[in-house]
Parts: C-alpha cells; structure tokens; sequence
C-alpha cells in the first residue's frame, strides 16, 4: 500500500526534480532504518490511494521529471509493476530503491525499460549482513545477483550503504568494495539519529572517517561519494 507521498524533491531523484512514492513493509528489519513504522507498523499508517497520487501527477507533468518509489522495500508490493506502468504512461522518469532481495523482480524491471534508475542499499558485508539488516539468517545469494544484475544492466545506478559506527569498520568497507568492484558509483550516507529510527542509540563517524572509508574504496569503485555530511 502507499503509505506517503512527497509532490517535489530535489535530494531522492539525482539530477531531476520528482516526486516521491513510500510503499510499506519491508522484509528487513535494519536497526538504522529511519522509516521505522512504515517497515514495523505500515498498517497504523494512512493509505493514499492511487488515484490520488495520479491526480497529482497529471497536474505535475512539465514540472517534475521522474518519480522515485522507496519504502519499505518496494519490491514486496504485489502491484509495483502496474504502478510503474502507469506512471511510464505519463511520461516519467522513475527510481526505484531496493534492498537487493527480488532480483528476479529486478530483472524484469530492467529487461522491460520500466525503470531508469536503481538505487540498492548495500548493508554491509557478506559476514555481517544478516545482524546488519536485523534478520537471523537471509540468502545473500540473491544480493548478489541482483548486484550483478545492476552492474551488467544499461542504466543509471548507484550503490549506497548507510555507515554506522556500531556495525561497519574498514575491513568491511574494503569486502562491500571487492563485492560490487567495478561499480560507477557508491555512496557512503551518514547516519543520523531520529525518533523513527527502529534501534535509537546508535553512533555516527565523522566527516574525517568517512573520507578515510572513501580512499579505502577507490582501488574497488569508480566513484565514491559522501551524502547527508551537515
């Protein structure tokens, strides 16, 4: 269900001006996860209907160039791709943002030009994936593949990992580069702490550790960029 809708931004779409789309659920249970209730509680929240979000759209066509669609994870909500489709029918861009765990609904996203942008969150290394994204155990193959996926498809990407002090060091920086070498771009975002954040508490590095994660990566990505620095 669609739980949010965001008429303009400038920060979820790189280089267009969109709007954005939050689906609930999620099948991960991050502790660092900012939207804590629509991945915990999606029910509690107010549904927005469809055609809402059309209406809105209709009007926004010369406005806005591309609409990103997060969550959540996306790529649970049984009718995604009819959503997709119509907003391909009003002439947009869309993003999509992804945990990286329905490759087989990214393929066929990618195969059938429903999207122009993919954004993957990478949570950490292989080894401490599972405690990273709060899950006991998960299929790390499936990452993997959709990673390939990325890496070999013709469209735009970025990989993005959210760095927090309790859970990455530079050894796992350095395996997340070996695991998506050859990338075009990766973005280490810092955390930030909020009152929608699944486990509160948790701890940031600093602009000058962030830089050192950076130089760390450079042998693995092409580009490696900060986002969310004050």
């Amino acid at each position: 269900m669609i739980h949010g809708f965001n008429k303009t931004t400038l920060l979820d779409y790189p280089g267009h001006l969109a709007s954005t789309i939050f689906l609930g659920g999620c099948n991960f249970r991050c502790p660092f996860c900012h939207n804590s209730t629509l991945v915990l509680a999606p029910t509690s929240q107010p549904i927005i209907p469809e055609e809402e979000i059309f209406s809105t759209l209709r009007k926004r066509t010369g406005i806005i160039e591309g609409v990103c669609i997060t969550g959540g994870e996306p790529t649970l909500y049984p009718g995604l791709v009819e959503l997709i489709k119509k907003i391909k029918e009003l002439g947009f861009l869309v993003k999509l943002d992804t945990n990286g765990s329905n490759p087989k609904i990214i393929e066929y996203l990618i195969k059938e030009k429903l999207i122009d942008y993919i954004a993957m969150d990478i949570k950490n290394c292989k080894e401490k994936y599972p405690i990273t994204s709060g899950l006991d155990s998960m299929d790390l193959n499936k990452l993997s593949d959709s990673i390939s996926l990325i890496l070999n498809s013709k469209i735009d990407y970025e990989f993005r990992t959210t760095i927090v002090k309790n859970f990455h060091e530079t050894k796992d920086l350095i395996e997340i580069g070996k695991w998506i070498k050859g990338a075009r771009v990766y973005f280490l975002q810092s955390f930030r702490d909020s009152k929608d954040v699944i486990d509160p508490g948790l701890l940031a590095y600093s602009l000058d550790e962030l830089n050192e994660f950076r130089e760390v990566l450079r042998p693995y990505v092409k580009e490696v960029s900060l986002r969310g620095i004050e």
